[in-house]
């Protein structure tokens, strides 16, 4: 890199293709720093914090996902540069064309004389895939494009970009810079035709001093930005995380200027005595000075001081309070330790620190003032800071001398239509969804994210993992090639991206680790960022994953989708030190996080345990118009993108639009931080919530008054007519009902309540349900594998035998025996003991006009897990009111009911659909006593569970099994022409610990052994209702 430096031309000039040489990753570009506000007054910058922090939940109601997103981001990007004079926004419209490689690109095209009126528009900051040019692509490991390192195809879409500006005549006698918040992956810029920087790393500034390519401020001549954007480059090979590729200028566009003497950067510390009854302050301080001015001058022309304000004073008084009264510490300059640091340091003492944390997040603003000789302020930078301590104790990690919980999630950077690109109402809406649901931390996956989601997560209390923008995992799978960590060639390029992390985010209080990237083996380089964050910040922990998770570069062991026995092992391990958070577990893949309260249970009661991040958070579908004109979440693949990995980019816990999936309710259960109480709520509305919230929730079973044997029903109370007609044998029952059984396949072909059709097919054993994810994980060891070796998936009931045991006034007795077989083979399968399944079912039909099924299971022995056991039916589809009691009112199953409390609950048939992206096993109802399902008239049906048999697990769809399992997405699924019921005495969990290997924990199998189990069925009207049912079962 050094050969350029006395260069004036830009380096794509040389033959040299500096896009495919890991050591030449930044030219003319300044060092890493925080955030600057070039303000000019101390009021201008309390005024500015002011207006940052007053915002709550209800912002979170603007919050937009589809096209009005392309223009909120605009105005995000305003937003974010309000009260800041000296500095200019440059999101808008810019001029735009791609070319298929940067050999293509318009030659010239960043003279300014260079004609553009011919190319197209994209919105800066966006990503041009989102604005059809070219495609999203979605991988997970692989690479997206031909592994080769360093070297990336010729094919390589390059965006070219023009914009014009002027530099405010009030600028006059700054200096100039050019900022660029993030681009993807690697670019050049231009201004008036001059080449000004180049820079790699997706995730982090670039900045560049411009003053001498400006026109003169106050000109009325523009000049011409111009940024040529590549694909891919080199630095590709270090940002290979698991999330949509996209391109172009994502972050804001910024001009920034600064006096020629100024506060380039700050770094600010708060020590604790053990009593916490004061705080010793520090803050570092860097200052710019022009080209041939000494150092020395410094000290003998400016003066430079540093103050805390309390923000909570200002919040105590209207608008027009004066803020400066709000100040609670003063700091001065103290000579540093040459050996340490070569800038200034301030030190101030603070009285009784009022100590932020996740559920109390105390801030102060920290303003650091550059005045002359005089007392004139000539700079002012300032942000806000939180007094806290981060430490590390024998297995814990301790944040104010306690041990914290985290109670976590990861986090992509992801919008449904910008993409990458961030909206502050929708950063708001991330934060106020995981509050409200317990959620207390958030790594950053896997890269630095927006400067604003930092301020953010300060002011609304959430503790944070900082990650570099490193992932290498698609070398696991290159054979012969070394991880980049292995490599001389990589660590320049891997030191920048950690040091450009931690001196843009050092001081915001919310991080409480630094993480040195994501999935990127092990080797020397690692050692390497690890010793140079410990020595520049040693007042926070360290986090890495590879190479098994406890490496020395991490003072937390951070596995990954380790099982609930083995972090027991970790934390019980008496040689080991430190505790174990997991950094990423129980994946959020579709209809998933079972046995998520199995950790929990584990985490609540094992010292050593302190809590882990989900992954994730969002489901990262884009937005899609497909060929008939309706939008839709796209995946993997729906691009036409190749590579890619389909649907495994759907991992969250809410829909791409932040709407909850079901198991969030689980989740913030599991995370709810009060255990014991029956209910807890917030008593006053907060930043993030309003009054009377609930935080937790807990459901207690009382023991019975007394024992509570099984009822049965006596034959004898009602009479009944019945008459056989050929193969039927039609049962009338109280003049309400009219069953119609089939004796020659012993089914019931229909079923009138009322004169009205209720079931239409049924009663059939079953055995299957629609694969979820987690069922598809594990290649030939997935359940699904083992089901479909089983012929599961294509079971036929062969009706062995169909026998009216009994047949008079008051009770009609009818035994069927099935014989379950391939459907590929029924016509030959007729031994009992070739059968994968015998059911044995007995229909008890009474005058009352009850029917009780009386069911005997039994599998074949060598069968795997089966995904259910249970019976279904069919109802005429005017049957779409359910009401049940049992878990609810929201979707749950076996292994993730903990959230879900026993109630009476309603909803119609499609408000039991849960519409996941890629359709499967689906709107399931734990623990279910008796349900009805009946027409808007109140005619329908009731089923419970009856005599010994344990509640069920229950479902009622408009989309068949079948259905569910054809569909690939949720939009494709054609509605039956009646209701599918499951009622089960037994149904598998779902999984979760993670997706690609059988994940099910055994005590939610079900094995291939014998059941029996009894269900009531009689019909119910607008004058009965299911719980005098259930109750008229129940002993007096």
């Amino acid at each position: 890199m050094a050969f350029l430096n006395g260069q004036n031309g830009s380096p794509l000039e040389f033959s040299h293709r500096i896009w495919e040489d890991p050591s030449f990753f930044k030219w003319r570009k300044r060092d890493a720093h925080v955030p600057l506000c070039c303000h000019d007054t101390v009021e201008g910058s309390l005024r500015y914090w002011y207006g940052r922090s007053r915002m709550n939940f209800l912002l979170s109601n603007s919050a937009v996902w589809n096209d009005d997103a392309v223009s909120a981001a605009l105005d995000s990007a305003s937003l974010w540069v309000k009260g800041l004079p000296f500095v200019m926004s440059l999101s808008g419209y810019w001029n735009f064309y791609l070319a298929h490689a940067p050999s293509s690109v318009p030659v010239n095209f960043y003279h300014s004389d260079f004609q553009d009126s011919t190319w197209g528009t994209l919105p800066v900051p966006s990503n041009w895939e989102m604005h059809g040019y070219g495609q999203p692509i979605y991988t997970n490991i692989a690479y997206p494009f031909p592994f080769d390192p360093p070297h990336v195809p010729a094919e390589n879409p390059t965006g070219c970009y023009r914009t014009y500006f002027q530099v405010p005549e009030g600028w006059k006698g700054r200096r100039i810079f050019l900022h660029f918040e993030a681009v993807d992956s690697a670019f050049h810029a231009w201004l008036n035709g001059v080449p000004v920087g180049y820079s790699q790393d997706s995730r982090l500034p670039a900045e560049f001093e411009i003053t001498e390519y400006c026109h003169p401020c106050g000109s009325d001549k523009k000049n011409v930005l111009a940024v040529q954007v590549f694909r891919w480059c080199d630095g590709s090979y270090l940002e290979d995380q698991d999330h949509w590729s996209l391109s172009g200028i994502h972050r804001d566009v910024l001009l920034l200027a600064k006096p020629q003497v100024f506060i380039a950067d700050y770094f600010f510390t708060s020590n604790f005595v053990e009593s916490f009854s004061y705080a010793d302050l520090q803050v570092e301080v860097k200052i710019d000075t022009p080209q041939g001015m000494s150092k020395d001058r410094i000290l003998t022309d400016f003066i430079l001081e540093g103050r805390i304000y309390d923000n909570e004073m200002w919040f105590q008084h209207d608008e027009s309070s004066d803020l400066l009264s709000s100040m609670v510490a003063q700091m001065q300059l103290v000579p540093p330790p040459s050996f340490q640091f070569h800038g200034y340091i301030l030190k101030g003492k603070l009285e009784l620190p009022k100590l932020w944390s996740a559920e109390q997040p105390n801030l102060y603003t920290l303003v650091i003032l550059l005045k002359d000789a005089s007392g004139n302020v000539v700079d002012c930078e300032s942000c806000q800071v939180g007094m806290r301590q981060i430490a590390k104790a024998p297995k814990q990690l301790l944040v104010n001398g306690h041990p914290i919980v985290i109670r976590g999630v990861n986090r992509h950077e992801h919008h449904p239509r910008t993409g990458k690109t961030n909206l502050e109402s929708c950063m708001v809406k991330d934060l106020v969804l995981m509050k409200q649901n317990n959620i207390n931390a958030v790594r950053n996956s896997h890269y630095p994210q927006h400067s604003r989601w930092y301020e953010l997560c300060n002011l609304f209390g959430m503790y944070m993992i900082d990650e570099a923008n490193i992932e290498t995992h698609g070398f696991d799978h290159s054979g012969s090639a070394k991880h980049p960590t292995m490599e001389p060639a990589w660590a320049s390029a891997m030191m920048d991206r950690v040091i450009g992390m931690v001196e843009r985010d050092k001081n915001h209080a919310c991080i409480i680790s630094w993480s040195l990237g994501n999935e990127s083996g092990y080797g020397p380089n690692h050692s390497a960022l690890a010793g140079w964050i410990r020595g520049k910040d040693p007042s926070r922990v360290m986090h890495y994953e590879g190479g098994g998770s406890r490496t020395q570069s991490t003072d937390i062991i951070c596995p990954m989708y380790m099982r609930v026995w083995d972090i027991v092992k970790v934390a019980e391990d008496p040689t080991e030190s430190r505790p174990l958070i997991l950094c990423e577990y129980s994946h959020a893949m579709g209809n998933s996080n079972g046995n998520i309260n199995k950790y929990w249970e584990a985490i609540d009661s094992t010292y050593g345990l302190q809590g882990g991040f989900i992954w994730e958070w969002v489901d990262q579908g884009l937005l899609k118009v497909a060929a008939d004109g309706h939008k839709h979440w796209a995946y993997g693949g729906d691009f036409g993108d190749k590579p890619n990995d389909l649907n495994f980019c759907l991992n969250g816990l809410t829909w791409p639009d932040r709407t909850p999936h079901p198991a969030l309710h689980e989740v913030k259960f599991v995370y709810q931080p009060i255990k014991v109480s029956l209910q807890a709520g917030i008593l006053k509305s907060s930043r993030w919530v309003e009054s009377g919230h609930v935080v937790s929730s807990i459901q207690l079973q009382l023991p019975p008054k007394k024992a509570l044997g099984p009822h049965l029903i006596k034959a004898g109370a009602t009479s009944i007519n019945s008459e056989i007609s050929g193969e039927l044998i039609k049962i009338v029952q109280q003049k309400i009902g009219e069953v119609n059984l089939n004796t020659r396949t012993g089914t019931i072909d229909s079923w009138k309540v009322q004169g009205i059709h209720v079931m239409n097919r049924g009663i059939f054993p079953c055995f299957w349900r629609a694969p979820t994810d987690n069922d598809k994980g594990g290649n030939a060891e997935s359940y699904l594998s083992k089901w479909k070796a089983a012929f599961l998936d294509d079971i036929f009931f062969l009706t062995k035998s169909c026998t009216i045991r009994k047949r008079t006034d008051h009770l009609v007795e009818v035994e069927v025996v099935y014989l379950g077989v391939p459907q590929a083979e029924k016509s030959s399968h007729e031994k009992e003991s070739d059968a994968l399944f015998k059911v044995d079912i007995t229909y008890l039909i009474y005058g009352s006009g009850d029917i009780v099924m009386e069911c005997i299971v039994k599998p074949r022995y060598d069968l795997p897990p089966l995904p259910r056991v249970g019976v279904e039916f069919h109802l005429d589809k005017s049957m779409d009111q359910v009401k049940w009691y049992g878990k609810g009112p929201f979707e749950c199953y076996p292994d993730r009911k903990a959230a879900a409390h026993i109630g009476t609950y309603e909803k119609t048939v499609r408000e039991m659909h849960v519409p996941y992206i890629v359709p499967g096993e689906c709107g399931g109802r734990a623990d279910v006593r008796w349900v009805t399902l009946q027409n808007t008239e109140g005619v329908g049906i009731y089923a419970s569970i009856y005599g010994g048999s344990p509640p069920m697990q229950m479902s009622a769809s408009v989309y068949s099994t079948a259905e569910l399992d054809r569909a690939t997405h949720d939009e494709e699924l054609v509605e039956s022409d009646d209701v599918e019921v499951h009622l089960d005495h037994k149904h598998m969990g779902l999984g979760g610990d993670d997706s690609w290997s059988p994940s099910v924990h055994d005590e939610y199998l079900v094995r291939a052994e014998n059941y029996s189990f009894s269900i009531r069925l009689c019909p119910v009207t607008a004058a009965t209702s299911g719980h005098d049912l259930y109750k008229s079962q129940l002993p007096n």
